[in-house]
């Protein structure tokens, strides 16, 4: 695992600066501790650099940038590819010369026979960037998921790239400008879709998409190479029960697989389905103790879930830690979480993943499994449960009615209703989509009274279904199903789970030099999933997980299969009640007397309602006042932006 960044000179334009590109790549010292390296080419046009954390091949000839036997092809790549063994003998057949055991120098000879073809013969998470000397391109791709992210921009004749925006803005042309649409859909998805980002012609690549960049016109083409859809095989032959077999085998080589390393591994371990899972699979295929942690925290103690944690730990005999924190944890972290974050992920998990990565770190384990992905492939969230109660009763009932009565309809809810209940009116009325993600802050009604004037104006006429609209087009042409349950899973893997869940995934646990690898987002694990409806996954009567459950059955103890979700929460609205709501009444109040982008009056209605959503204003506010306006707050202990 690594960090990567580089820089493209476009045309006639100044060669490559050897100290700007080493300074890039040095400012993401964090994700790569192990090893650093850059490489010019010869007429100065092209820079690539990484830092490395050692994971496979920890020797010296695993070192990067890495190129062929020619030097014609040069990688700088962030991931691990996890069946890279098998690639080894069949290229070597075909006259490639091996100098190391690493995956990345099986990419460089798989480009070399495949080109771009070759992401498909990849199974795992990566960011790769890739110099082809004969033909004078540039070739970039994030996989397929979205587990690595990958930014990039224009600006002063170059094309700049990295692994991390903070690279970005070392440049000097790079200029720090908020993206007002950016804005606008952050504040209902709590992150910007790709290719967004909340910096003005800052952006990153989509998952399951690849670019290359052609150097003399400095054309970028962008494509989508891989959807959730496309290994997605319904047989109807298939009994629940074939499918829970098949589902259980999937996931049994996914963990497996994941378990390639040269370094310690081991789980974060909650005591839920998901993560005792990964601890299960995991302890059947060792020969010593499971590494597993566990956080929790000292002032609530009802979010803990170490009774369940510790049941698994016992009941897998697993080497087991924990940790807990408090509000001033909180506090002490949020400078350096708005640092590593780059761009806001108003996630509250961002802190416990940070501090349980850390302590994994301190004992010694390197790479850690966990369990995102699961609750968006079967349904594990109770609020999903209830919008599929919804759609399927009085939704669709009122989507059908005349316009004329549906704007009554939107004109009395006005009185009757707030928050969500009216948004989900909004939309029947206005003839949107119901489902626009598996986390929501602000819908388009609160919007407009959250967001000044000015800002509305700026934005025109967009509205964050024009989010939505063209995931439901592909949706609609790709999917072997259209219940319900599939759309919402295809909007997640999408746009939430790479945008908001992985990049948080990604960036707490980097900041710590820890690889996290997501065996339920295994690409062949994602489509076996993706091609069973929602009439198995969940049943007629809609039960979380009900087929997931089914598969692990014997697999795990029935007490925690059988167990109340609890989900990984953060004790929030106790800790905006205390300190942290003081010091984020402060900086909101004062953020909003010298800027436009709220309303004062509803911001402190939140405040003073205790509403979580105020959290994720401060997030912005924490982030703008790091990265745009690059001011101190005297609140918090502002770390040093141009490099740690």
């Amino acid at each position: 695992m690594c960090g990567i960044c580089g820089i493209v000179t476009i045309g006639d334009g100044a060669r490559v600066d050897a100290a700007l590109l080493d300074k890039m790549r040095d400012t993401i010292a964090h994700r790569g501790p192990d090893d650093a390296g850059s490489w010019i080419s010869s007429d100065g046009k092209v820079g690539l650099a990484n830092r490395r954390l050692s994971i496979i091949d920890l020797s010296h000839a695993g070192h990067q940038p890495m190129s062929n036997e020619d030097g014609s092809i040069w990688i700088a790549y962030n991931g691990e590819t996890y069946t890279y063994a098998e690639h080894f003998e069949p290229l070597k057949q075909r006259g490639h010369k091996f100098k190391s055991q690493s995956d990345t120098e099986v990419i460089v000879h798989l480009y070399e026979e495949h080109g771009a073809e070759c992401l498909h013969r990849l199974r795992g998470m990566f960011a790769i960037a890739l110099w082809d000397e004969r033909k004078r391109e540039l070739f970039l791709a994030r996989d397929r998921l979205g587990v690595k992210p990958l930014y990039y921009t224009f600006a002063g004749g170059q094309f700049i790239f990295a692994s991390e925006i903070k690279c970005i803005l070392h440049h000097p042309t790079v200029k720090r400008e908020v993206d007002l649409n950016a804005f606008y859909h952050f504040a209902t998805f709590l992150t910007t879709p790709a290719p967004q980002t909340l910096f003005k012609n800052i952006y990153k690549l989509p998952a399951g998409h690849r670019a290359t960049l052609k150097i003399d016109s400095g054309e970028l083409r962008v494509e989508e190479y891989w959807d959730v859809f496309d290994q997605a095989e319904y047989d109807p032959q298939l009994t629940e029960g074939d499918w829970a077999e098949r589902l259980r085998e999937k996931l049994t080589e996914s963990v497996k697989l994941r378990m390639v390393s040269d370094v310690p591994f081991g789980v974060f371990l909650s005591g839920g389905i998901d993560s005792t899972v990964n601890t299960a699979l995991m302890a059947a295929q060792m020969d010593r103790p499971v590494q597993t942690f566990s956080i929790g925290y000292k002032d609530a103690p009802d979010f803990n879930e170490f009774v369940w944690a510790r049941q698994a730990a016992s009941y897998f005999k697993t080497d087991h830690h924990e940790i807990q924190i408090d509000v001033h944890d909180l506090i002490n972290f949020l400078p350096k979480m708005i640092y590593h974050q780059d761009e806001p992920i108003a996630d509250p998990v961002c802190v416990p993943i940070y501090f349980v990565s850390k302590l994994a770190k301190e004992c010694g384990t390197t790479v850690i499994q966990v369990g995102e992905g699961s609750d968006e492939l079967f349904g594990g969230y109770k609020h999903w449960i209830d919008i599929l109660n919804l759609e399927r009763s009085g939704w669709r009932m009122y989507t059908g009615m005349p316009t004329p009565l549906k704007r009554l309809g939107l004109a009395a809810a006005q009185f009757a209703f707030s928050g969500v209940r009216y948004e989900y009116i909004r939309r029947a009325t206005m003839g949107e989509e119901l489902f626009w993600g598996g986390a929501e802050a602000f819908g388009e009604a609160r919007k407009q009274s959250l967001i000044s004037e000015s800002i509305r104006k700026a934005v025109g006429g967009i509205t964050s279904h024009d989010v939505i609209a063209p995931f439901r087009k592909k949706f609609n042409e790709r999917s072997p199903h259209h219940d319900y349950l599939s759309w919402m899973s295809y909007l997640d893997l999408r746009l939430r789970l790479p945008e908001l869940l992985l990049m948080r995934v990604d960036k707490m646990t980097m900041a710590t030099a820890i690889e996290a690898r997501v065996p339920y987002l295994d690409h062949e694990f994602v489509a076996l999933a993706m091609s069973i409806p929602q009439k198995i996954k969940v049943g007629d009567d809609l039960k979380p997980k009900h087929l997931l459950k089914q598969a692990v059955r014997g697999l795990i103890p029935d007490a925690i299969i059988d167990r109340p979700k609890q989900g990984f929460r953060v004790p929030l609205n106790d800790w905006m009640a205390e300190t942290l709501g003081t010091v984020g009444r402060e900086t909101l109040q004062n953020f909003c007397a010298r800027t436009d982008y709220f309303n004062w009056n509803v911001v402190d209605k939140l405040l003073n309602e205790r509403d979580e959503l105020a959290w994720y204003l401060l997030n912005f506010v924490l982030w703008h006042e790091m990265w745009i306006e690059e001011i101190p707050n005297p609140k918090f202990q502002k770390p040093n932006t141009r490099g740690e």
